[in-house]
C-alpha cells in the first residue's frame, strides 16, 4: 500500500484537523490570561516597590522640614528670660528699653538666622523687633489678628504658616506667651523662614508640595500649584482666612486633582496635565503619578509626594510579555507533544535554522565585539586629549596670572620709580656729604651719614621685597595664609592708585586674626583685581570709600569681603559678571577676563567668589576661603 495515500476520515490526523480553530482559540484565550495575569502581578510589585519608595522620600522630606521648622522654636520661649523684655513690656513708654530690646534682638535674630524676632504687648501692637533698623521695620503694626498672637495670648504657645503683610515673605510663625508671675504680659514670636527646603524638593526628585492645616498649598516645587486649595474651602474657612490674612489677602483657588484625603502613605492615582511645567531638574511631566501623602504632627502640615508610574507601567508590560512568552512557550510545547509526528518531520529543517541562527549570532557578537573595541579605543584616545587640554587650560591661566601681574608692576612703575627717587637723592648727597667728613677727619659725623645711608636701604629693601615677592611666577602650593598680611600687601601695591583717586580705605583686618588655606601670593593677585575694579568704580563717585573685612561664617568657613561706594552691578548683568570676556568697563579698558580668573583661583583653593549689591549703594565682592584645620582634616 502506498505510504502517501490519503488517510481514512477517521484517522487521528483528519481530527485533529477538524479541531485545530478549537485548539487554536482555547490557546489564545490561555495566552492572553497569562498576559494579564503578568501584567497585573508586575503592576502589582511595582506598586508595592514605589510605594516603598516614595515613603523614603515622605520621611526624606518630613526630616527637612522638622529640622527647619523646629530649629528655632525654642527661641521665643527664651526672650521670656530676658529682663529686659519684661521690664520694656511693664514700661513700653520708655525709649531707652525699648532700644536695648531692639539690639538684643537683633543680636540674637543675627547669630540664628532667621527671618525676625519681635515682641508684641497685651494689645497685639509690635514693641521691639530684631529689624527695628529697617525702613519695614514691623515695630508699630497691630498684628492682634494673627492667630500665633490671638493662642499665645491666651497662654498656650502657637506656631503657624502665614504671608506677611509688611514685605509679602512667607515664613513660619511660632510664638510663645511672656508671663511676669502669672500675668501674661506680652508674646514672643519668631519668623523662620522656608528658603532652605528649596534644595530639599529637588533632592526628592519628583513633584511634591507641602499643604497647611487649611488644605492650602504654601511650598511646592511647581509655581502653578502654589497658594492654591486641595479642594474648595468652606465658606467658614474662606472667612477664617480673610479675617486672619494668612496669605496676605491672595485669592485661593481649588487645584484640578483628584485626590483621595484618606488615602495616606498608600496613595491616589492622578493623571497630571501635560501642560503644567515642571522644574528642569525632575524628570519630564508624563501625566501619570501616585500621589502619597504624610501628616506632619508638630506643624498640622501634610506632605505630598508625586511618583511618576511610567516606570511602574513599563515594568507591568514587561512582566506581561514574558508572561505570554512563557504561556506561548507551553502552549507551543503543548502541541509539540500532541503532534510530535508533524514536528519530527520539521526537526531537521528545525536544525539547519537553528546553526544558521546561532552562526549569524555568532557574527553579530563578534561585529559587536570589534566596534565596543573601537569604542574603547576611542575613549581612550578622547580623555588623553581632554586631559592635555585640561593641561594646556591650566598653563594659559597660570599666564594669564603671570601677565596679569606685570601689568600691575607696570601700573606702579611710577609710583614706586617716585619712592624710590627721594631716598635715592638723600643718599647720593649723604655719601657725598661723609667722603667730605672723613677727608676733613670727622669720622663721627661721617659714621653717622653712613648710619642714615643704611637706613634708606633699608626703606628701599621694605619698597622692592613686596614687588619682588608679588611678581615671582611659582605655581600654587596652599598653606597657612595670615589674611590681614595678604591684605595689606595688596593695599601697599594700589597705594598710589588709593591716593590718587582719594579714596578713604576702612580696612578692618588685624594681623593673626584670621588664618586662610590658600596661596599668598594667589590671593594677593584676587585682592589686587578687586581693589583695582573697585577704584574704577568708585571713579567720579561724590563718596570714595573701600572697606574690607574677614571674618568666621556659620559654616566654618572664612569670609573676606571688599567693599566699594561706586555704582553697583544691575541685576541684569550679576549673572555675567563672572563669564569670560564680559566686562562693565568702556571699551579698551579690560578684557573681562580679570572677574574669572580670580573666581577660578579662588574655587583651586576650595573656596568661592561672589558678588552681590549693597543696600546703600555699591558693591560687595565676597570671598569664601577654608581655614587650615579644616581643609587638613578633608585632606586626611
Amino acid at each position: 500500500m502506498d505510504a502517501t495515500a490519503p488517510q481514512p476520515r477517521d484517522a487521528p490526523g483528519h481530527r485533529l484537523q477538524r479541531h485545530d480553530p478549537l485548539i487554536l482559540a482555547l490557546c489564545v484565550v490561555l495566552i492572553s490570561l497569562a498576559g494579564l495575569s503578568g501584567y497585573r502581578l508586575g503592576e502589582h510589585f511595582g506598586m508595592r516597590a514605589l510605594r516603598i519608595e516614595a515613603s523614603h522620600r515622605l520621611d526624606l522630606g518630613a526630616a527637612a522640614i522638622d529640622g527647619v521648622v523646629n530649629r528655632y522654636a525654642h527661641i521665643p520661649a527664651t526672650v521670656e528670660l530676658s529682663g529686659e523684655v519684661i521690664g520694656l513690656l511693664r514700661d513700653p513708654a520708655s525709649p531707652a528699653r525699648a532700644q536695648a530690646v531692639n539690639r538684643y534682638l537683633e543680636r540674637l535674630n543675627r547669630h540664628i538666622g532667621s527671618i525676625a524676632i519681635f515682641v508684641l504687648d497685651r494689645q497685639g501692637i509690635v514693641r521691639s523687633a530684631s529689624n527695628w533698623a529697617r525702613d519695614d521695620s514691623f515695630i508699630g503694626e497691630d498684628l492682634t489678628f494673627r492667630p500665633y498672637f490671638q493662642t499665645a495670648i491666651e497662654g498656650r504657645p502657637g506656631r503657624h504658616f502665614a504671608i506677611g503683610t509688611t514685605r509679602g515673605d512667607p515664613g513660619y510663625f511660632v510664638s510663645h506667651p511672656i508671663r511676669d508671675g502669672n500675668e501674661t504680659i506680652g508674646v514672643a514670636v519668631i519668623k523662620i523662614g522656608l528658603g532652605g527646603l528649596e534644595e530639599t524638593w529637588l533632592s526628592l526628585g519628583a513633584p511634591a508640595l507641602i499643604t497647611d492645616e487649611n488644605g492650602v498649598v504654601i511650598l511646592t516645587a511647581v509655581p502653578a500649584w502654589l497658594y492654591r486649595s486641595l479642594a474648595p474651602l468652606p465658606q467658614a474657612i474662606q472667612a477664617e482666612v480673610a479675617s486672619n490674612r494668612l496669605y496676605n489677602d491672595r485669592p485661593i483657588e481649588p487645584l484640578e486633582l483628584s485626590l483621595d484625603p484618606t488615602a495616606g502613605e498608600t496613595g491616589t492615582e492622578i493623571r497630571l496635565d501635560r501642560r503644567i511645567a515642571l522644574p528642569p531638574e525632575l524628570p519630564r511631566n508624563s501625566g501619570h503619578y501616585l500621589v502619597q501623602a504624610r501628616q506632619l504632627p508638630d506643624t498640622g502640615w501634610q506632605l505630598l509626594v508625586f511618583s511618576d508610574l511610567t516606570a511602574v507601567r513599563h515594568q507591568a508590560v514587561s512582566q506581561a510579555a514574558l508572561a505570554l512568552i512563557g504561556a506561548a512557550f507551553l502552549v507551543l510545547l503543548g502541541v509539540f507533544i500532541a503532534q510530535r509526528r508533524r514536528i519530527a518531520r520539521q526537526r531537521l529543517d528545525a536544525q539547519r535554522l537553528l546553526q544558521r541562527a546561532n552562526a549569524e549570532l555568532e557574527n553579530k557578537v563578534a561585529r559587536r565585539t570589534r566596534a565596543l573595541t573601537e569604542s574603547i579605543a576611542r575613549l581612550r584616545k578622547e580623555v588623553a586629549v581632554r586631559q592635555h587640554a585640561e593641561q594646556t587650560l591650566h598653563a594659559a591661566q597660570d599666564e594669564l596670572v603671570q601677565a596679569g601681574k606685570l601689568a600691575v608692576l607696570g601700573q606702579l612703575a611710577t609710583s614706586v620709580t617716585h619712592e624710590l627717587t627721594q631716598p635715592l637723592g638723600a643718599m647720593r648727597t649723604l655719601a657725598g656729604n661723609a667722603i667730605e667728613f672723613m677727608r676733613r677727619g670727622d669720622q663721627a659725623t661721617a659714621g653717622k651719614n653712613l648710619d642714615i645711608i643704611g637706613r634708606l636701604a633699608d626703606q628701599m629693601a621694605s619698597i622692592i621685597t613686596p614687588l619682588k615677592t608679588f611678581a615671582r611666577k611659582s605655581p600654587a602650593v596652599p598653606a597657612e595664609v595670615d589674611v590681614a598680611h595678604a591684605v595689606g600687601n595688596a593695599l601697599f601695591l594700589l597705594e598710589q592708585r588709593l591716593r590718587s583717586a582719594d579714596i578713604t580705605v576702612d580696612n578692618a583686618c588685624r594681623p593673626g586674626d584670621v588664618i586662610a588655606w590658600c596661596d599668598q601670593n594667589r590671593l594677593e593677585q584676587v585682592l589686587i583685581n578687586l581693589v583695582g575694579n573697585a577704584i574704577d568704580a568708585m571713579r567720579g563717585q561724590p563718596r570714595r570709600e573701600l572697606s574690607i573685612n574677614a571674618a568666621l561664617h556659620a559654616d566654618g568657613r572664612i569670609l573676606l569681603r571688599i567693599g566699594d561706594t561706586g555704582c553697583g552691578v544691575p541685576e541684569a548683568l550679576r549673572g555675567r559678571l563672572f563669564e569670560p570676556f564680559f566686562t562693565t568697563k568702556p571699551a579698551g579698558e579690560g578684557l573681562g577676563l580679570g572677574l574669572a580668573i580670580s573666581r577660578d583661583i579662588v574655587r583651586e583653593f576650595g573656596g568661592d567668589l561672589v558678588a552681590d549689591n549693597r543696600a546703600s549703594g555699591g558693591t560687595y565682592f565676597t570671598l569664601f576661603l577654608n581655614p587650615p584645620a579644616r581643609q587638613e582634616s578633608s585632606a586626611s
